[in-house]
């Protein structure tokens, strides 16, 4: 979807799982009123998007590239990109692969990629936290499990680890219209399925390649009760920054944008202006 005037400057939101476009329902009006082009995808295996079949399609270099044929369709040859969870992964890819493409780029509760890598290969607490990436990469079971009850089990996962009001029973019901779209659950979970292949040829490779540096400039926001990414992967993800600014919200989620929306879009406008 987009919103606000044509003319205005282009913001790109990019929604992680197990949400959609409408993850940014709080930023859109805010963003809109102070004068941005809104442009929010539903990127590739979610919702209303195209759903490739097989694994590889949803490696994350590929997925990045979806971001600069977006950019290619409306003409834009720089943009200001916001990533969330998943979308955050891809938007540190962009920065990374692309930096022509970006004038500036915002990290929401996601580390750089070389450091989450890292992590998880050394850090068993963060090991710990990850452990939906192993279980995700059963086929068919996983689709099953999440998918019986109408989407009981994927929705307690979600509301679980916000706060008490972070989702209403309003947004579960929109999630799960979009988790129902034929291929979407299948899309959606070949994104970790995805990454954790190229997690393990990194491994194999045995390759001591220094981290890759951000030449965008980048602010992070980070949300310190997350309880699936540690907060101590936030500093060393700026550190690869050139340009780069970290504010933490000490009582919000994974899900900062929606438990701290005000905040947030202050944020977001400041730096993005």
């Amino acid at each position: 979807m987009t919103d606000g005037p044509e003319n205005g400057t282009a913001v790109v939101l990019l929604h992680g799982f197990p949400e959609f476009h409408y993850g940014w329902k709080n930023q859109i009006p805010a963003l809109v009123d102070a004068g941005f082009r809104v442009i929010v995808p539903d990127q590739r295996g979610y919702n209303l998007s195209d759903k490739p079949t097989g694994v590889s399609a949803y490696d994350v270099d590929i997925l990045a590239k979806d971001i600069v044929g977006l950019l290619d369709h409306f003409g834009i040859q720089q943009a200001k990109l916001v990533g969330h969870d998943w979308g955050a992964v891809v938007a540190w890819t962009v920065a990374i692969n692309h930096p022509e493409r970006l004038e500036k780029l915002a990290i929401l509760n996601v580390p750089h990629p070389d450091v989450m890598v890292d992590f998880v290969l050394n850090n068993p607490a963060q090991r710990k936290k990850s452990w939906y990436v192993f279980f995700f990469q059963i086929p068919w079971f996983v689709e099953w499990i999440l998918s019986r009850k109408n989407y009981e089990y994927l929705a307690r996962m979600l509301t679980r680890s916000g706060r008490k009001n972070t989702f209403s029973e309003a947004d579960v019901v929109e999630y799960k219209k979009a988790w129902s779209q034929k291929g979407a659950l299948t899309g959606m979970l070949n994104w970790y399925r995805a990454a954790l292949r190229r997690g393990l040829r990194h491994a194999l490779s045995q390759k001591k390649s220094p981290a890759r540096r951000v030449q965008v400039p980048t602010i992070m926001l980070w949300g310190k009760r997350d309880v699936a990414l540690s907060s101590e992967m936030a500093q060393p993800s700026i550190d690869l920054c050139d340009e780069g600014q970290l504010t933490f919200f000490g009582k919000s989620t994974h899900w900062v944008q929606h438990d701290a929306s005000e905040e947030v879009n202050q944020k977001l406008i400041g730096f993005m202006k």
